[in-house]
């Protein structure tokens, strides 16, 4: 009877073990609901990324991809009014420099217009005092030979005073304009 409790707890041993066929997985009388299955979860996967998921990337790309467009477009318009207004400053600065230039010129001009007469008043005021100047030097050239044919008439009837002799102031006066005259 031992050796009858031993066999059926082999036999039971062993009917758990070979009616039992390990993983599912792997039992090829499962693989045909398992390929059924697969099937339909690759089909309902591909569903909701078809309609679901992908669409909703797509759109993110597409918005991302129009938001870089634009921003190009708007960074190649702020490029363009820079070098406009970077166009439009350098105009100016030309414009200003070439208006500074005339009007310094003009300026120049104009001093040098009240400079000439300025000149020409004070070459007048010079020709007119050395005019002036020139008569007072005559007057007193012309003073100072009087002063010395008196000086001198007065010396020569002196010394022929002195000498001895009597002068004559008439031929004293005479011999001393002889003798002024050269």
């Amino acid at each position: 009877m031992a050796s009858n409790t031993q066999d059926a707890a082999h036999g039971a041993a062993e009917a758990a073990h070979g009616s039992a066929p390990g993983m599912p997985q792997l039992d090829p009388d499962t693989f045909g609901n398992q390929i059924f299955w697969l099937a339909i979860a690759l089909v309902a996967i591909y569903l909701i990324l078809s309609r679901v998921a992908l669409p909703r990337i797509a759109a993110v790309l597409a918005e991302r991809q129009g938001t870089i467009t634009n921003d190009l477009a708007a960074a190649e318009d702020l490029k363009a009014k820079a070098v406009e207004a970077e166009d439009a400053y350098n105009k100016a600065l030309a414009d200003a420099r070439a208006e500074a230039q005339r009007i310094a010129a003009e300026t120049r001009a104009e001093i040098q217009v009240g400079l000439d007469e300025a000149i020409a008043k004070a070459d007048e005021q010079i020709a007119a005092k050395a005019a002036e100047s020139e008569k007072a030097i005559g007057e007193i050239k012309a003073g100072a030979l009087e002063s010395v044919k008196v000086v001198a008439a007065d010396t020569a009837e002196a010394l022929v005073t002195a000498l001895g002799g009597k002068a004559d102031a008439k031929a004293v006066a005479t011999a001393v304009a002889d003798r002024m005259k050269g």
